[in-house]
């Protein structure tokens, strides 16, 4: 995930409202609405912290994201349970998508209560195989397509010791789950929710509409201050998750109405939401346009950095690397689908970019 791309003039930018003056801190609850809670958990990454919800049901409280496997998150949630007891237990975990910090602790909950999971089914089996990989030497295939990227031997030697890292934290998931789907209609409590599906993300990214009370669940799929890492790996080299993701981006404006209260996994609940919808799209192709302008003559895929993030990316730092590099390859990849560009491979196996008509 990246901050936004700089606006061409200040109406692009959303006028979003945040209702709520406060936030929790890590492992505390605020209610936002009767029987929802908002929960925060600590994350170890760039992006230090993860929203979570609460939702009151018979017997207990339905759990929707858990954060990452890691001790002082479940440390945390010992405490939740310990300050819940009165009102219940779990009754499930629903999970947005695959990712560490949303299914982390997902296996965890669902053994220690012996409830189940909800998942959309691409998310559950994606998440299966990719935590699969723990312990795996690298494939050709993705020292490869790094390789294409233009990353140098160093940094490719570094990804070696770091591949398989997703699976550590993610604690194992049930061997079952229950699907969502999207346009289910979901009671949890006195409430119904339906199940709004988007992509580009992640491969089938669920949210959470509530129509009578006006609430959104929007996990990664729209955040306020940030946009969502929109990225191509290894799996599948020449995907185009960006036209997934603007196309979610239409339908939620289209299913969505602009009253409901967002309640994203990252930074503040906000209201806007179509507002955000818009400045998202538009960030979106200014962004492409400040790319189109680099690939005058031919680039890689680390060459475009600046262009689409305003900013440099250490090699240094392989982590934020590998995102810079998906979400470039994403951006290429939407051009090409296009024909707006020419891919030229050469003897080392690197992809150049250009625009066609441009010299090689």
């Amino acid at each position: 995930m990246s901050d936004d791309p700089p606006a061409a003039t200040s109406a692009d930018r959303p006028r979003l409202v945040y209702p709520f003056t406060t936030r929790p801190g890590p492992g505390q609850r605020l209610e936002i609405a009767p029987g929802v809670q908002w929960l925060r958990m600590p994350l170890p990454f760039h992006l230090d912290h993860i929203n979570l919800w609460l939702l009151a049901e018979e017997g207990g409280y339905a759990i929707v994201d858990t954060g990452t496997r890691t001790e002082d998150v479940i440390g945390l949630w010992q405490t939740v349970f310990e300050e819940l007891q009165e009102q219940g237990q779990p009754t499930r975990v629903l999970a947005t998508h695959m990712h560490p910090d949303h299914v982390g602790a997902a296996g965890w909950i669902t053994r220690r209560f012996g409830v189940p999971l909800w998942m959309t089914r691409l998310e559950y089996l994606s998440c299966r195989v990719m935590a699969g990989d723990t312990g795996r030497e690298p494939p050709a295939d993705a020292l490869a397509f790094y390789r294409q990227a233009g990353w140098s031997a160093h940094a490719i030697d570094v990804y070696r010791g770091r591949f398989g890292r997703f699976g550590l934290y993610i604690h194992a998931l049930p061997e079952s789950y229950r699907r969502l789907q999207d346009g289910a209609e979901l009671r949890i409590g006195a409430r119904h929710w339906r199940v709004v599906v988007g992509s580009g993300h992640s491969p089938e990214h669920a949210c959470l509409h509530c129509a009578h009370d006006a609430l959104f669940i929007s996990g990664d799929q729209v955040l306020p201050r940030i946009s969502s890492n929109i990225s191509v790996n290894a799996v599948e080299p020449d995907a185009d998750p960006l036209a997934d993701w603007l196309a979610s981006l239409d339908k939620l404006r289209r299913e969505v109405p602009d009253d409901v209260l967002v309640l994203p996994a990252h930074n503040e609940p906000f209201r806007g939401l179509h507002a955000r919808l818009a400045a998202l799209a538009s960030g979106q192709q200014i962004a492409l346009q400040r790319l189109r302008r680099r690939l005058g003559q031919p680039r890689r895929a680390i060459d475009v950095f600046a262009s689409l993030f305003g900013r440099p990316v250490p090699e240094g730092d392989v982590g934020l690397l590998g995102l810079a590099t998906g979400e470039s390859v994403a951006c290429l990849n939407h051009l090409w689908r296009r024909d707006e560009l020419v891919v030229e491979t050469d003897s080392d196996g690197v992809r150049w970019y250009r625009l066609k008509g441009s010299p090689p």
